[in-house]
This record gives C-alpha cells, structure tokens and sequence, in this order.
C-alpha cells in the first residue's frame, strides 16, 4: 500500500510473513461496526492467502478473554480492532509460550511493554482516533498478505465502512491514512466518493424522515417534526413523490433536484438562526460502495456501518461478518430485523436519558443507566446525547450500565475541541478503571471500560481527578 508512512507498510509485511508461517490462525476481533469489518478483512486476505483460521469475537479483551484464547490450541493468533490496550497481558501468554500474538489494531497501547508483530498506526505517527481504523489496520495488513495479483485492494470498502463507523469522519471526511485507501478503493471501482447532503438515511430513508430525523444539523420547525418537514417539502418546486404518490427518498431524486432541495434546506437554516459553522456541516464529502445495490444500506458507508452495530451488539456477531463477506439474503435479512430493533433501543436509551438528566461533577458529567440500557450499546447512547439538552458542553460524558456477569460497564466520550485542550479519554478509562480493579482503554476522544460493581462512586472520583489534571496542565 502506498502511503505517508512507509514504515507501517513494512512492519505490515513482516506481521504478514508470522501469518504464513502459521498452520493456522485464531482471529478474535472486537463486536463494533470497525471490529466486524477489520475481522471481514482480515479473514477474507487468510483465505485468499490460503491460511487456515477460526473467528471468534469478545466484547472486551480483559484477562479472561486472553486467557481463554490462551486455552486454544492454536499457536498463532491475529487479534485486530483490540489487542493494544492489552499488550501487558498479550505479552505474558506470549512469554508463556501460550501462543505468537500478530495485532491490527488502532488503541492506545499499553506502556512499558511491546510484541515483535504490533500493527499500529500510533506507533508510526498516525492518530489512531482520526487517521486510521482497526479496519484501515487489518487491510494494510491484507494488502502485506496478498502483494501481487489482486492485491486485496477491493477489500477498501470494508476498510472505509469500518473507519466512518469508529466515526473518523467527523470533520467532514476521512483524512491520513484512511484517505490513502479511500484513493485506493476508487481506483479499484469499489469506492465513489462526492459531495452530497451529509445526512443519515440518503439511501433508504423517505424525504420527510430523512429530514426529520436529521439531527446533527438542527433546523427548527424540521429537525424532530415531521409535519414541518412534510410542509416544507410540499413548497418546494420538487417532485418529492412518485407516480403512487409515495415519498421519494434522497437517492431517487436527480441532481438538479437534490441541488434545489439542498440550497432550499440551507436558506431555511439561515433564516432559522442555525450558526453558519453549522450550515456548512450539511453538505460535505460523502462515500458510497459502487459494488452494492443502489437504494440499500449497504450502499452508503454510514448506514452499512449502522446495521453491523446492530449485529454484534446483540450477541450475533456472525450475522454481521456474513453481511461483511458478501451474504446478501438470509444474513441481511436477519441484520434488517436486527437494526430495527436496534434503532428502537437507541431512541428508547436517549430518551431515559433526556428523562433522568446527568450529574455534574468538576470536569466530567455522567449517567449510570443500570440494567435500562444494554451495555453494549450505553456507548453510543453517551454519543447521541453529547450536544443535546441533556448534557452540558464542555466536558466529556461518562455512561455506566450493568453488565451480564455482575461487572459495570463503563462509556465515555468527549471531543475533538476536549481533545486539543488535553483531553486523553483512554488514560482516563485505564488509570481509573486499574485503581479500582478493574482495566480499559480506547482512544482520547471515546474510551471504555469495565469495573467491579460498587467501585462507580470511587472510579468517578479518580476519574473526574485525571481529566482536571489533563486539563489543567495544558492550560499551563
């Protein structure tokens, strides 16, 4: 793969030697959108490189899931999407002779420690958080298997699926490395990338819900009222149904058509009030799969990567990876039923969370949803409320909920402004979690964790200490 940093390239090639030195390969990949599609990559490049290998997913890699792995009887194991942050543990199995660990992964490292087969672009200067995925690692890593015919170039695609799920595009597009194979996948026809409406649902989406629910940009008497969407749709000099009189959506309009509604939504937005900075959040680079059927949720980045969430995170990880490797009828269906309910779950979340409010500490905010919020989504849950009423600007959220085995799961996020004033999510989540026994990590805009039940009291001392520490010395 071409690209600024020549020395992951090379490193990759080295981790891709380990691979076909092996008899076979366990791959365990992390359960989100990026982990799905890092282990869709990852196990499409082994079986085009005709290496033997098992896939299992783990919602956190702790000492019991290692420990687990260790109990297999493969000698080499590929983890991707996770691995970093536990490179402490990794290594001691290794030096156990337990088994030869390769990692594609983007996480904070763990300190003091390191492995000869570590893929990660924070070791070569790249930010992990916006620069590169666990899915941009697994595929330079697939490109290092298959150098010569082929190359693995079309496994792009997943690679910028993975990238817009960890959501690296919230600037407006995908920048480093991960522009590296945005390039890469148009060259090949698996990738189209344009200006357009950035809103979610240009795909598969009615006009008036797709405005509705557009969000990220809120336009009042639009956003979150359909009938102010529908009203403003029947003004327009558009013909927003079809011959049947049902909705068109986004992708059904021509250009000249989106063009006119998209110039209408934004003097609507000026006249509203809406801040300019925010306007221009409406229209920017947009990325679509040219292999996929138009109108799908495959077609778009963003919704593809919507629907994987909704696979693993309800414990059918390997409807997702199906859906990754190209299965496009029972696995997607089951995937649709799957988003329905996941979609229902994340309006039901946010709205429990509008209703009981957060609790401010010195420098973080949080919510502890219990057993009302599944844990494996409470993450993204924090997510959507970052900007809205419930919480405060200005500070990172902390969600906590319960997890199946009587352990607490922790979520936090922050921002990018958070960030460039000190803000280091992961250091917070792994300093905090280890002085209360438990362990965490991930990446200084959104990290996690996992902690004995009765510590969340103490962990949200410690934690709300180290961010106003991280603040405070960036500030001096």
């Amino acid at each position: 793969m071409d690209g600024p940093v020549p020395e992951l390239t090379e490193h990759a090639a080295a981790c891709a030697a380990r691979l076909r030195d092996a008899d076979r390969v366990l791959l365990a990949s992390h359960i989100d959108a990026d982990g799905l599609t890092s282990a869709g990559i990852a196990s499409t490049a082994l079986e085009r490189a005709g290496i033997p290998f098992e896939t299992v997913f783990c919602r956190q890699l702790d000492e019991a899931a290692v420990a687990d792995i260790a109990a297999t009887d493969y000698d080499t194991v590929l983890f991707t999407d996770f691995g970093s942050g536990q490179l402490d543990i990794i290594a001691d199995h290794e030096a156990a002779g337990d088994f030869h660990p390769v990692i594609a992964d983007h996480h904070q490292p763990a300190e003091g420690v390191e492995t000869d087969h570590h893929l990660n672009p924070l070791r070569f200067g790249l930010n992990g958080a916006s620069e590169l995925s666990g899915a941009g690692a697994s595929y330079v890593l697939a490109r290092a298997l298959e150098p010569d015919a082929g190359d693995n170039r079309d496994l792009a695609a997943l690679a910028v699926v993975g990238a817009v799920g960890d959501m690296q595009d919230t600037n407006g597009e995908l920048r480093g490395a991960n522009a590296g194979i945005v390039d890469e996948g148009v060259e090949v026809g698996v990738v189209e990338e344009g200006t357009d409406l950035r809103i979610y649902g240009r795909q598969t989406r009615a006009l008036p819900k797709l405005l509705q629910y557009a969000t990220d940009v809120r336009i009042p008497g639009i956003s979150n009222n359909e009938a102010g969407a529908i009203e403003f749709l029947t003004e327009l000099d558009v013909p927003c149904r079809d011959d049947d009189g049902e909705w068109k959506r986004w992708v059904d309009l021509t250009g000249d058509e989106r063009q006119t509604l998209a110039s209408a939504l934004m003097r609507r937005a000026i006249a509203s009030g809406v801040p300019a900075s925010r306007i221009d959040d409406l229209v920017g680079t947009t990325y679509v799969l040219s292999r996929e059927r138009e109108g799908t949720e495959l077609r778009d980045v963003s919704e593809f990567s919507t629907l994987l969430n909704a696979t693993a995170r309800y414990d059918r990880a390997d409807v997702g990876l199906a859906v990754c490797l190209g299965e496009r009828d029972a696995a997607l269906d089951r995937a649709r039923r799957l988003l329905r309910n996941h979609r229902k779950n994340l309006s039901n979340g946010l709205q429990w969370v509008k209703e009981h409010g957060v609790r401010v500490e010195d420098n973080l905010q949080w919510f502890d949803a219990g057993d009302e919020i599944r844990e494996t989504i409470v993450g993204i849950v924090a997510g959507m409320a970052v900007g809205t009423d419930a919480t405060r600007n200005g500070i990172p959220v902390l969600a906590f909920a319960e997890k199946e085995d009587g352990e607490v799961k922790v979520s936090s996020r922050g921002s990018y402004v958070m960030v460039r004033d000190g803000l280091d999510l992961s250091a917070v989540m792994r300093e905090a979690s280890r002085a209360v026994g438990g362990d965490g990590g991930g990446h200084d805009v959104a990290a996690g964790a996992t902690i004995p039940k009765g510590e969340v009291e103490a962990f949200i001392a410690e934690a709300d200490r180290i961010v106003g520490e991280q603040l405070a010395e960036n500030a001096d």
